[in-house]
């Protein structure tokens, strides 16, 4: 196996990634279609902010308690029920609007439900990749993970654009439900030696406390998750806007939506594949700058284009950089962690990447209804910049002339 792809050595990893490539496709399916659903039913640029916030905001409440899960039993076997639930929850969203009874209340409710479920499964399963590959090649499985989810993030908008069109949303949350057979099955079929637990005595929250300590006592992680969250918050509501911009901008209606979808997605596959293929991981800190930089520009031009093919050129350079900013940040953090505060450390990785995002949803949405969502999306690419010249000015200049503090270094 070649180094630049070493995690594909070990079985179970393997096993996760051709579940996962299935799944994913199946819930990008979905998020799609649901996104489509909302703005059709609605054309309401506030609701489409409070479907994200649904969405999210369960993460940024239960994350805690999701990595006390993960840091204190099976790992393994907390996917594997986080995946049945979100299963079951697509055949309702399926049998609802099939049975023509899904409004667009129905979906945001769901849509909590699954951020409720994912609040649970996000820190639990980036735990459990310690567990497969080993902590050697755990940055290399995090960037090949990423590859997968945002390969599946390239065809399921695109299938599901065409499936809106040709058979209806009701037969996209279908699909999605019968794809997570794929990784149920997979993940039983894994051997998994189990993590040796950490008993204590602390609550979900004073455990999450911990973590949170610990994340911000280390000044790469702590300076790499802020960047994130200010990405997050603003810099990835584009894709809450991108109903909008597809059929009220660029006219490309539900197949237009899926090719600017699928756009992000190519480039972030790129940036991971790209990110994975390192033999090394140095110089982070200024990757995560340089990425940030382009990710901010490249939103401020997108959302001022009138012209499809430069809008859908950029949103590939945002997916990109967006997913190598992520991936070096996760890098960063899970190298860094010891493994007694995995699970705990990896909640307030989520809490800050995605809890954050329904926030950020909420601001979107109420700003878009007075001012337009091109208007709204220039005024978060310009403070994503503004983040991104303080996180290079306050940590790579100085980093530079610092000793290296890790063989993962940030600098």
């Amino acid at each position: 196996m070649t180094t630049r792809f070493r995690a594909l050595q070990h079985r179970n990893f393997q096993l996760f990634i051709g579940g996962q490539l299935v799944s994913l496709i199946g819930t990008w399916m979905q998020t799609t279609a649901q996104l489509w659903l909302v703005y059709k039913l609605t054309n309401s640029a506030a609701l489409l902010g409070l479907y994200g916030f649904a969405n999210q905001i369960p993460i940024l409440l239960l994350a805690s308690v999701g990595g006390y899960v993960g840091d204190r039993y099976n790992r393994l076997y907390g996917v594997i029920a986080t995946q049945t639930v979100s299963m079951i929850l697509a055949f309702v969203l399926a049998a609802l609007q099939l049975r023509h009874m899904l409004t667009e209340w129905e979906i945001i409710l769901i849509a909590f439900l699954v951020g409720i479920v994912n609040a649970f499964d996000v820190p639990i399963r980036q735990s459990l990749f310690v567990q497969m590959v080993g902590k050697e090649d755990l940055p290399n499985a995090i960037a090949l993970n990423s590859s997968i989810f945002n390969g599946a993030r390239v065809v399921g908008p695109a299938v599901a654009g065409f499936a809106i069109a040709w058979v209806g949303e009701g037969w996209c949350f279908f699909l999605n439900g019968v794809s997570f057979l794929a990784v149920i099955g997979a993940l039983l079929a894994m051997r998994v030696s189990r993590a040796k637990p950490h008993p204590s005595k602390e609550s979900p929250w004073q455990s999450f406390i911990q973590g949170f300590r610990f994340a911000m006592a280390d000044v790469p992680v702590r300076s790499a998750l802020l960047l994130l969250s200010v990405l997050s918050l603003f810099g990835l509501q584009y894709s809450v806007f991108l109903p909008i911009f597809a059929d009220g901008i660029l006219h490309g209606g539900a197949r237009g939506m899926g090719f600017l979808m699928s756009s992000a997605g190519v480039g972030a596959v790129i940036g991971a594949l790209y990110f994975a293929g390192r033999t090394n991981y140095t110089g982070l800190a200024r990757w995560i700058a340089a990425t940030s930089m382009v990710c901010a520009i490249g939103l401020v031009i997108f959302s001022q284009s009138r012209f499809f093919p430069l809008s859908a050129a950029v949103i590939f350079l945002v997916g990109f950089a967006a997913t190598v900013q992520m991936a070096a940040t996760n890098t960063i953090v899970q190298s860094r962690v010891p493994d007694e505060l995995r699970g705990r450390v990896m909640a307030v990785y989520a809490t800050m990447f995605m809890g954050v995002q329904p926030v950020g949803s909420l601001i979107a949405g109420g700003i878009a209804k007075h001012i337009g969502a091109p208007y709204t999306l220039t005024i978060f690419g310009l403070l994503v910049l503004i983040a991104s010249l303080f996180f290079f000015a306050r940590v790579v200049l100085k980093l530079n002339q610092a000793p290296a503090e890790s063989a993962v270094s940030a600098n």
